[in-house]
C-alpha cells in the first residue's frame, strides 16, 4: 500500500517532545486532520530548515506521510501575519493547547474549531486586558460545544424547563445549567445564558460569542473553568498552576 502524504496542510504546533539526539516528536493541531503526532527528524541540529518556525502558536502549511500513529513531517512553512505573544497573551496561548491536547483525540478533524484558535491567536498577539479574557471565555464555550460536553444554553439541563429571564442560573459539571442555590458563588440571569446561546450558533460564532461574552465574561470564568477541570479530570491545569506560581513570585 502507498504510504498517504499530505501536503500544505494549515496547522499549529501545540507541543514538542526530545526524540533522539537530533530529532522531535511534535503535536499538532491541523485543519483538516485534526490533533495529529509527528516526528521531525534532525529537526534538534543547527542547519536544519525545521528549527526557526516549529514554534507553538504561528499558523504553519505543513507536509507530512506515512500510515503509522506518529508520521513523518516532510516541510514546515510559516505564514507570517503576527509577532508571537509574550507575558500572560502567551501562556494564556499555552493554556488554549493544554486544552486541545488533553480534550481532543488525535485524528479527529474540527476544521471549525481550527478557525476558531487561529482567532484567538490573533487576539493574544494584539490585546490584553478585558478583550484577552473575553477570547478566552469564548474559545472554552466552543471548544465544550465542538466536542459535545457543553449543554444547552437556553434550558435548564435537568427538567429541560424554559429559562426564566431574570432568575439566576449556574453551570455546574455535574448538573449542567440549573437555578442558582445557596453555596453557588457565580451565576448569571437566565436572559444572559440565552443569548450566549444564540451566539454560539451564529454563522460568525466567534465573532458574536465574543460580543456576548465581553459582558459576563468575569462570571463565566469561574464556572467554565471548574467544567473544564472535570472533564479534564484534573483539580489544577499545569498552565493555571504556572500562571499561579509566576504570581506569588
Amino acid at each position: 500500500m502507498a504510504t498517504r502524504r499530505i501536503s500544505d496542510e494549515p496547522a499549529y504546533v501545540l507541543h514538542r517532545y526530545d526524540w533522539s539526539e537530533s530529532s522531535l516528536i511534535l503535536e499538532v493541531f491541523t485543519r483538516h486532520h485534526g490533533r495529529i503526532a509527528l516526528v521531525a527528524k534532525g529537526a534538534k541540529r543547527p542547519t536544519s530548515s525545521f528549527r526557526p518556525v516549529l514554534l507553538p502558536l504561528q499558523m504553519l502549511h505543513v507536509a507530512f506521510g506515512g500510515d503509522t500513529e506518529i508520521r513523518s513531517l516532510k516541510s514546515a512553512e510559516w505564514q507570517g501575519g503576527h509577532v508571537m505573544p509574550t507575558g500572560d497573551a502567551l501562556l494564556s496561548g499555552y493554556y488554549l493547547n493544554e486544552l486541545l491536547l488533553t480534550l481532543l483525540a488525535r485524528d479527529d478533524p474540527h476544521p471549525g474549531l481550527f478557525d476558531i484558535y487561529a482567532n484567538v491567536v490573533r487576539v493574544l498577539a494584539s490585546e490584553h486586558g478585558e478583550v484577552l479574557q473575553a477570547a478566552l471565555r469564548t474559545f472554552e464555550l466552543l471548544l465544550l460545544r465542538e466536542i459535545g460536553l457543553l449543554p444547552m444554553l437556553d434550558q435548564q439541563t435537568m427538567t429541560l424547563g424554559a429559562l426564566d429571564a431574570s432568575a439566576l442560573y449556574c453551570l455546574v459539571p455535574e448538573g449542567g445549567l440549573r437555578r442558582v442555590g445557596q453555596d453557588d458563588r457565580t451565576s448569571l440571569e437566565g436572559a444572559q445564558w440565552m443569548a450566549l446561546q444564540t451566539a454560539l450558533h451564529e454563522a460568525a460564532p466567534f465573532t458574536s460569542t465574543l460580543r456576548a461574552c465581553a459582558h459576563v465574561q468575569s462570571e463565566l470564568k469561574p464556572m467554565l473553568r471548574a467544567l473544564l477541570h472535570y472533564h479534564c479530570g484534573v483539580k489544577v491545569l499545569r498552565t493555571r498552576q504556572m500562571m499561579i506560581d509566576i504570581q506569588s513570585l
